[in-house]
């Protein structure tokens, strides 16, 4: 495995952590099936990722007589998971600015192509009138 594809994989990784972690911090009380079916995730991929937070230390699962879960329990952050969910925030929100700006280049680029052609054949065939911008 190169290190771009680690780095890849590890970012992703993070991004899971970070999502299950602000899910949860709004919605302890969630069933793993109904935060899984939230997130978009498999029920066992949500399993491996909470496990991994408990064992950090970020999160904690606690009983709780009143929660709507059938079985009785919520899962909290800690103090140390709402620390490490604080600078998750931090770098995801500096990788999706990032990956906007690079899509806002890429999309600049492409409208340049489209309106620098003089009527390229395949928009003349979708019937677009005029120019992008």
């Amino acid at each position: 495995m190169t290190t771009e594809e680690m780095s890849r994989q590890a970012r992703q990784q993070e991004d899971a952590y970070y999502r299950v972690m602000r899910t949860l911090q709004d919605n302890p009380d969630l069933t793993q099936r109904e935060l899984a079916k939230v997130l978009g995730i498999s029920l066992g991929g949500l399993n491996y990722c909470l496990k991994a937070l408990m064992d950090k230390g970020w999160v904690k699962m606690q009983n709780f007589s009143q929660s709507k879960n059938k079985f009785g329990y919520v899962y909290l952050l800690t103090p140390h998971g709402a620390a490490e969910k604080a600078r998750l925030t931090q770098r995801f929100l500096t990788r999706k600015l990032s990956e906007y700006e690079a899509l806002r280049a890429e999309i600049a680029a492409l409208k340049d192509e489209v309106n620098g052609a003089d009527v390229l054949p395949e928009v003349e065939r979708w019937g677009v009138v005029g120019r992008f911008g």
